[in-house]
Order: C-alpha cells, then structure tokens, then sequence
C-alpha cells in the first residue's frame, strides 16, 4: 500500500499537469472505442500495453478473464457484473471493437487444470466452471499450440470460449451482424512482454508485431 499510496503523489506532483485538460474533457463523458476483458492478475496493465490514454478502453477485469454466457433472453447466467459492463459498453458506449486478453501463467487456469475439491473457496470453485468448456477441448481436441506449457494452452483455448460466451448475448449478436462490432481475442506472454492476437485463418494465435498490426488495421477499415 505504501508504493500505491506514493505512486498517487508522484502522479500528482510530476504527470498530473501532462492529463490536465484531458482530465477535464473526460469529465463531459467517455468515448472508448473498445471494451478491453482482461484478467484481475496484477501483471497486466492494459493502458501500459497498449499505449493508452485515460478515456481509450473501457476495461472490464475478473479472474480468468471470463464472460459468463446469456441465455436467449440475454440474462447472464453468472455474475451481473460482467453482464451489465457488457451493455453499458455496447448499447451506451457503443463500443467498436471488443477484445478478449488472457495472458501466461494464469492462476485461474492452473486451479481449472488441477480440478481439486476448493472448500476454502466456494465462490472461486463457482466461477471456474465458466472455464470447463475449454478444459473439455483441451482433453479432447488438443492444443492450438503444443509448444506452449499445459496451463497457456488452456489459457488461450480459455479466451475463445469466452468469445463464444460473449457471442451468446442478443446485443452483441446484432452489432456483429450489423457491422458494426468487432470481436477479437488476445493473449499476453509476461515473460517476454508480447502481446499475441488469435487469427482464426490459421488458427493459432500470432504475435501483433508491426506487420501483424497493419493487416488488422486494413481488416477493420474495410468493416
């Protein structure tokens, strides 16, 4: 607490002046142009990642990076949180793009791999099983990329689930058939500090390298 607490006073004293009047432009509302879903683990910052300004992504976190699906009415079937960042974000924000990100190492994925009793922590148990599907596929399909460790191939295996999920609500579903939203899904090596992206033609996730960026970028301006 003492380095967060000194963090705010080194903001205050030597960047605050930088933000000043985007500070005071956000305070007339917000604009994001993403809704960013990302893992609580403290080894991803997303605005660090992806260069971001206060006002660029509006982020949702939750252990595992997970979206719990929708029934045909659109309720969630887990938390109401995930589900209420989900419209505010499509139907008020009218966000243009949604990402998915999981990242290496996840500790979510490592306690839905180990699938040992969790009495100590009956909401943790709960919310992991919105991660079976991709163990299941794990067990039985195999891995988008066996040179990856046990625990990342479930967790990039764990992020198209989630987009699957995330595709199971009626709001969503009619932005993407209108085209006017797009869904991606991302990966963060933390060892090496690279950010992969999925690219559903060859079905492996690939690093957004520069090369990588620009044919996104074309992708998404002929929607």
């Amino acid at each position: 607490m003492r380095k967060f607490i000194m963090g705010i006073v080194d903001f205050r004293e030597r960047l605050l002046s930088q933000y000043a009047q985007r500070f005071q432009d956000l305070a007339q509302g917000q604009a994001p142009d993403a809704l960013f879903v990302t893992c609580s683990d403290s080894r991803i910052v997303p605005d660090l990642l992806a260069s971001t300004d206060p006002g660029d992504l509006f982020v949702m976190r939750n252990v595992g990076n997970m979206v719990p699906p929708a029934t045909v009415e659109g309720a969630s079937t887990g938390d109401l949180s995930e589900a209420s960042a989900i419209e505010y974000a499509v139907l008020h924000l009218k966000v243009r793009s949604v990402a998915v990100c999981g990242h290496s190492e996840c500790g979510a994925m490592q306690a839905a791999l180990a699938r040992t009793p969790m009495p100590k922590t009956p909401n943790l148990a709960k919310w992991l099983h919105h991660s079976t599907s991709a163990v299941f596929r794990l067990d039985n399909e195999g891995p988008l990329d066996p040179r990856w460790n046990r625990c990342d191939q479930l967790s990039q295996l764990n992020v198209l689930v989630q987009l699957e999920h995330l595709a199971t609500y009626p709001i969503v579903r009619d932005r993407i058939a209108d085209g006017t939203l797009h869904l991606s899904g991302w990966w963060f090596d933390i060892a090496k500090g690279e950010m992969y992206i999925y690219q559903r033609e060859r079905r492996r996730f690939e690093i957004i390298d520069r090369t990588v960026a620009e044919q996104l970028i074309s992708q998404l301006d002929l929607h």
